[in-house]
């Protein structure tokens, strides 16, 4: 009888389930945020080492260091298949900010919506328009608009009171047709 064969009589499932499978589930959890991902790699940790249950040697580390490496594997498996899907529409990269290099994302779950803005803002005047992109949209404040535009504060104040109101006046009338 060879070595490998006592150590996959010595492998019991259900035991190194019942000791390691929370410990595994948490790692998995804080590694993916995402618990459904989480158990469904702690399966997969299970049945890679049952399928691998002759390659164990507790002479090289326990059994839950063994359990760790595969569910670490595994996870890293899940991380990269994630990365190889598609990018939904929703989540379809919008914009890079030059200054930072960041990305934004449209998040807007309804286009339609996002159109009638677009629709609502083209009717502004330039004036108008420059200074709600860069408060509302970019999240500028006032001071660094004003800064680049040479433009004084309060009138930018006074542009956006009046460009939010006309955009409101604009999509109430489009809600009413």
């Amino acid at each position: 009888m060879s070595i490998g064969s006592v150590i996959e009589l010595d492998f019991d499932v259900a035991a190194a389930y019942d000791e390691h499978a929370s410990a595994l589930l948490g790692f998995a959890v804080n590694t993916l945020r995402d618990r459904t991902l989480a158990e469904d790699c702690v399966q997969e940790t299970f049945l890679r080492a049952w399928r691998a249950r002759s390659r164990f040697d507790p002479a090289r580390g326990s059994l839950r260091t063994w359990l760790f490496a595969i569910a670490r594997n595994v996870v890293v498996d899940v991380q990269r298949s994630l990365a190889r899907l598609p990018v939904p529409a929703s989540d379809r990269i919008d914009d890079v900010d030059r200054h930072s290099g960041t990305v934004s994302r449209d998040t807007s779950p309804d286009i339609d919506e996002r159109l009638r803005i677009i629709a609502a803002l083209s009717q502004l005047s330039p004036e108008h328009r420059q200074v709600v992109v860069a408060v509302h949209l970019t999240g500028r404040t006032y001071a660094e608009v004003s800064e680049s535009t040479g433009v004084a504060v309060r009138t930018l104040r006074t542009r956006t009171f009046y460009a939010l109101r006309a955009l409101r006046e604009h999509l109430d009338r489009k809600d009413e047709t």
